[in-house]
């Protein structure tokens, strides 16, 4: 037999993922979760008339959760009738004997795989929310604390008019809430396929009711209910519509798109040693370079969230494939992305929380790179202050131009430091600004109403702590510690 080192494993499982996430999509809760649908069913059928003896009820409840033993009487009988919910039944009825006749009665295969499927990703969609809440809340006490602190802002690539670090803050969470608002409501339109037979019709539950209409609709409302869904799907074929998939991992792949975008932020920042990711003291960034401080979690972050982004496009082609009222090549992918996408989402949110509670800021460097910039950016504050003396604005622009293009040749072509305004400071043109330039070069008048707008977003008010509001418990059991990366 194969050592534990000798088989391939999922670096989501050894590496990335949280163990309660692991935990959800791991065989024990998937077959669990399919004798608790037995169950639910048997329940509602005896409750709305099926004679049911109530020691058959009571061994399917002693029984929910497999033992080692279980699984492999499962895989024994799948391997003889190569059918895992039907080697389940089986199995499930050599714990339960007394209920082994009722088991599955009236249900087809989909009952419990496509309900538990509907559940597992309605609680990983519970795990995962409250986790982005934590990670949003840390990030607007991080722009709010770096609100006022200027920062070159860039266009194409290029320096443009300052803003903050504070707001630059703010946009990553702006992405984010509404990242919140789709997971939400991926969440929220979650219907529970509940009893609805091979195809759809519930065929067979009517029989079993003798004809009885309000019946069959009333124990698809109770299995409803005893699984924790509100609402029911009200027509389906022998599936749910795998457009829910599609709902799902298309709120899943924007999430894993915004990760990219941050991550992408926060490594090109490092690059120019703004900001940084939490870096350990016993952390190695090069084998070779003992001096680096490589951006790791951001590049990861980047990595996973491509991943993720990918996965959509699983659940898009499968909903498109499928024929009529169902064909099974959408079984063997499911059991590949609906887990995955779930687990990336859950590996993402552990690095951004462990990224947002550490952020490493350089106020010295920003201020650096920001003043060898703001000359430029200042030349239209000191036309208008030459304009509002009486000069010329066409002759202060065309002696602006001067100065600035033979300050540019310096910068590019020496590579000196910007000598823009000590050539205006030696001009006599400029006499008339001259006491005004302290003024006129405050970084502070640059950002406009940059700090304003981080304040109304993020404060008491704002739209932040509004979508943060249903997940006041998980923010403050949080703490402010970042979540531990694995590896």
């Amino acid at each position: 037999m194969a050592g534990i080192h000798e088989k391939w494993e999922s670096p989501l499982s050894g590496r990335y993922a949280s163990p309660e996430m692991l935990n959800l999509f791991s065989p024990q809760v998937r077959s669990t979760t399919w004798r608790k649908l037995w169950l639910w069913l048997a329940e509602s059928e005896k409750e709305l008339g099926i004679d049911m003896s109530d020691e058959a009820i009571a061994q399917m409840k002693a029984h929910l959760t497999l033992t080692d033993e279980d699984f492999k009487v499962a895989a024994v009988e799948e391997k003889k009738r190569r059918h895992d919910v039907m080697a389940h039944v089986h199995a499930f009825g050599q714990n339960a004997p007394a209920a082994a006749g009722i088991i599955h009665l009236g249900a087809t295969s989909a009952y419990v795989a496509d309900n538990a499927d509907l559940i597992l990703m309605r609680d990983a969609l519970d795990m995962l929310l409250p986790k982005l809440a934590v990670v949003i809340k840390k990030l607007s006490i991080f722009a709010h604390e770096y609100k006022d602190l200027p920062c070159l802002a860039y266009t194409h690539g290029q320096a443009a008019q300052p803003h903050t670090v504070g707001k630059r803050a703010a946009l990553w969470i702006k992405d984010l809430l509404r990242d919140l608002r789709n997971l939400e409501r991926a969440r929220n339109d979650i219907e529970f396929r509940g009893v609805k037979g091979t195809t759809g019709t519930q065929a067979s539950f009517l029989a079993i009711f003798h004809g009885d209409h309000a019946k069959v609709e009333t124990l698809d409302e109770l299995v409803a209910q005893k699984a924790g869904f509100p609402n029911v799907c009200d027509i389906s074929s022998q599936t749910y519509s795998r457009k829910i998939d599609v709902d799902v991992l298309n709120a899943y792949s924007s999430f894993g798109a915004t990760c990219q975008r941050i991550g992408g932020d926060i490594r090109h920042l490092a690059s120019i040693k703004e900001i940084e990711e939490p870096f350990e003291s016993s952390q190695i960034g090069s084998s070779a370079m003992a001096y680096k401080r490589n951006p790791m979690r951001s590049e990861r972050m980047c990595s996973l969230g491509r991943a993720l982004s990918n996965l959509s496009q699983d659940a898009t082609q499968t909903y498109a494939a499928q024929w009529f009222e169902r064909t099974l090549d959408d079984s063997s992918i499911r059991r590949l992305y609906i887990p995955t996408s779930a687990l990336l989402s859950d590996s993402l949110l552990i690095i951004l929380d462990n990224i947002s509670s550490g952020l490493v800021v350089y106020p010295a460097v920003i201020a650096r790179r920001l003043a060898s910039e703001l000359p430029f950016m200042a030349t239209e504050n000191i036309i208008f202050a030459l304009v509002a003396k009486g000069v010329s604005r066409q002759d202060a622009h065309e002696k602006i131009r001067v100065h600035s293009q033979a300050a540019s040749a310096v910068v590019k072509g020496e590579g000196k430091d910007n000598d823009l305004i000590d050539r205006i400071r030696e001009d006599r043109f400029f006499a008339p600004v001259i006491a005004e330039l302290e003024v006129l070069l405050d970084p502070r008048t640059f950002v406009g109403r940059a700090p304003e707008q981080v304040v109304k977003f993020t404060g008491a008010d704002g739209p932040v702590e509004k979508a943060l509001a249903p997940y006041k418990e998980a923010i403050a059991k949080s703490g402010g510690a970042g979540a531990e990366l694995h590896v």
